[in-house]
């Protein structure tokens, strides 16, 4: 997982550009906006969560790709 230090609207955009690129849904991300005035505690259990799904989306995809290369085969 790669944490980019970018203005929120920039990286918004490249997350959702890498996202689209690898087919990995990315309207979770939308999912877990943060309102601006939750607590710090907040915003790192939300940061957990995504993490989790994003790993997830990440592995569902390699293992699609894993199935899709044994039946070409």
């Amino acid at each position: 997982v790669i944490i980019l230090e970018v203005n929120e609207a920039k990286k918004s955009q490249l997350v959702q550009s890498f996202l689209q690129q690898k087919k990995i849904d990315y309207r979770i991300l939308a999912e877990t906006r943060l309102e601006p005035n939750t607590n710090s505690k907040e915003k790192e259990r939300e940061k957990q969560q995504l993490k989790k799904r994003l790993i997830a989306a990440y592995q569902r995809q390699a293992k699609n790709k894993n199935l899709q290369s044994e039946l070409s085969l």
